[in-house]
Formats: structure tokens, C-alpha cells, sequence
């Protein structure tokens, strides 16, 4: 059962979720974390959807915000849930208006799973500067998706630059399947790697992403090739040659994996019948239930954006962030 709230407050909608967690026997000590997330309107039943995935592995409390028009006066809409359609879910799905877009978290704190983790997810094009945000200050975990930016590259080379221990992005959990299959590639191999490359579609950043980690792994130039998609279609690693007139010599190994139809790999090495292999691309539910997965710092990820981006050091960066408030209508009246 769906509770609707119209022109309301922070305090009713406490109320209204306490209410309905009594109804429904649901126990706050069964939740694992706070998923807020920050949609368009246009993209709440999608986050809702990938929201009940992740939960079958990861109950939460799930809070979505929408910021709607700030030239208007100050409102709520909220809609509050607990079970039902959506699973092993306390959802509140909050309509923000005026200048109550600008300060969300006095409505979200309150809302928040005692003593759990929170993760903030950007439901569309990630925000410059995180610490703009209230609601990515006080998550444990910050989810952006640099590939619905309208450049995505240039989304993770602010990424980079905004980057604090904590962060990860959606482009990075994609490469997930092609890293596990890669990296079992090399448990045969004693060869050294001497390049790699990636194809992709144009500005892909998961491939820019797995390019990266290619680099940082091996320790090899690693270059991006466009190709027709959809997403990245071939990823190849050259391995090097043994000493000459050594009898097992292997000159021009490589290891290639190559899905041109976003759905069946073929794994193929030099010497050895090629593979047949699963490689779906993953819908949105599963990418977050994936990242709901670990709340620790993704070191890895840190590494890959580095070698991306040109950057150094990110892991050595604060995890913590201190929010930086600018408020539009200031902005605004600067500029004229």
C-alpha cells in the first residue's frame, strides 16, 4: 500500500514511514543500508525498479529525491511505502519545490536507517563538484554514471578531479565481467604483456575505464580504438616474446576477447581454439546491487581512473567532504 502525502513536511513523512513499518512488521535492524538516490522525474520508476533488484540481495530503506522547479513556492510531495511491489523495501519517494530543492538533507537526514551505511546514487548525468551536494556529503558511498553525460570522458576526468575514497561510478561497474574473464585469462600465462587495446563505441567511458585497469595492472600502454558498439566490443592483450632460441618461444601471443553483438563473447588465445562465452550486457538493477555489495573505498576503481585520466594519488585524498553551499539566486544576481 502506497501513503500519499501532499504539501506536507519532514515530520509527517517520519510518521508516516513509522506508521507503515508497524503495519507491515517490517524490522529496522533487517535493513543493511540507505540507498538515496537523486532522479528526474522521468527516471523515478526506472531508480524504483533497479532499487528492487539490488534489494533482494540488500534490503534498505530506498529515498528518492526529486528536485523539481525552484522558481516556485516552497512544497512536498511525498510517497511513502513499505513492502509490497517493491520487495523487502522501505521506499519514500519525495517531491522537492522552491528553495527546498537546495537543502534536501534537513527532509533525508531524519529518514535515514539508524546505525547503516548510506549510499548516494545520481540517477542521470553525475554533478560537477559532489561537495555541492548535500546529499552526497553525508553518504558513506557516492554512485555517479559518467556515460549519461552529454561527454562522457570529459564526466570522468572531473570525476578524477573531484575524486575523494568512496567514489565509484556505474562505467566502472560495467567493466566488471570483461576484468573476470581477463584476469583468468592471465592464471595459464607466464608470458610478459607488452600492449593492450580496447574498442569501443565513440566516448565510451567504461572502456576508457578498462583501459585504465589494463595499464595499472600489467604495467603496459594500453590504447582505445573506436568501433561500432554497442558498448566495448574487443579487448586484446600482446604478450611479449620468450628469449630468442628457446625452443618454446611463443612470439606473437596474444589474448583477445571480442563481443560484437552485446551478448556472446569469444574468448580467443594464439595456439589454443577459441571459446564460446556469456557476456550480457547488465541491466541497471544489477550494476547497483553489485556496488551495494562493498562500502568500502573501491581502490581498484582509484587506480583505473588514475591511469585514465592522467591523475595521481587519488586514494591518498580524505574520504571526507565538507559541503560547499552556493546557492543560484546568488549566482544569478552576480552575474548581472
Amino acid at each position: 500500500m502506497t501513503v500519499t502525502l501532499w504539501d506536507t513536511n519532514g515530520g509527517e513523512v517520519v510518521r508516516a514511514l513509522a506508521a507503515e513499518r508497524r503495519a507491515g512488521a517490517m524490522m529496522a535492524s533487517g535493513l543493511a543500508l540507505t540507498l538515496v538516490v537523486t532522479a528526474a522525474e522521468k527516471d523515478v520508476a526506472a531508480a524504483e525498479q533497479a532499487a528492487t533488484i539490488a534489494a533482494q540481495a540488500h534490503p534498505c530503506r530506498l529515498v528518492i529525491v526529486v528536485r523539481r522547479q525552484l522558481d516556485t513556492a516552497d512544497r512536498l510531495d511525498a510517497e511513502v511505502q513499505v513492502g509490497g511491489r517493491l520487495g523487502p523495501i522501505e521506499a519514500v519517494v519525495m517531491r522537492m519545490y522552491g528553495r527546498l530543492t537546495l537543502h534536501p538533507e534537513s527532509v533525508v537526514l531524519p529518514l535515514l536507517a539508524p546505525d547503516c551505511p548510506v549510499l548516494t546514487w545520481w540517477h542521470g548525468p553525475p554533478p560537477d563538484e559532489i561537495a555541492t551536494d548535500p546529499l552526497g556529503v553525508l553518504a558513506d558511498r557516492r554512485v555517479t554514471d559518467c556515460a549519461l553525460a552529454p561527454d562522457p570522458i570529459a564526466a570522468l576526468r572531473r570525476r578524477a578531479e573531484d575524486f575523494a575514497p568512496g567514489d565509484t561510478d556505474l562505467a566502472w561497474t560495467r567493466t566488471t565481467p570483461w576484468r573476470s574473464l581477463l584476469a583468468s585469462a592471465f592464471d595459464a600465462l607466464d608470458l610478459p604483456p607488452r600492449a593492450a587495446r580496447v574498442a569501443a563505441e565513440a566516448g565510451n567511458p567504461s572502456a576508457a575505464l578498462l583501459a585504465g585497469w589494463l595499464s595499472a595492472r600489467l604495467g603496459v600502454a594500453s590504447a582505445c580504438e573506436d568501433s561500432a558498439g554497442p558498448g566495448i566490443t574487443d579487448v586484446e592483450v600482446r604478450l611479449g616474446e620468450v628469449e630468442e632460441g628457446d625452443a618454446t618461444s611463443e612470439a606473437g601471443t596474444s589474448i583477445r576477447l571480442s563481443r560484437p553483438d552485446g551478448r556472446l563473447a569469444t574468448f580467443s588465445r594464439t595456439g589454443q581454439p577459441d571459446r564460446q562465452l556469456p557476456l550480457l550486457r547488465r541491466p541497471l538493477g544489477e550494476l547497483l546491487a553489485e556496488e551495494l555489495r562493498r562500502l568500502d573505498a573501491d581502490e581498484v576503481y582509484a587506480e583505473a581512473l588514475e591511469a585514465a585520466t592522467g591523475t595521481s594519488e587519488l586514494s591518498g585524498r580524505s574520504p571526507r567532504r565538507t559541503l560547499v553551499w552556493r546557492d543560484p539566486a546568488l549566482a544569478a544576481a552576480a552575474a548581472h
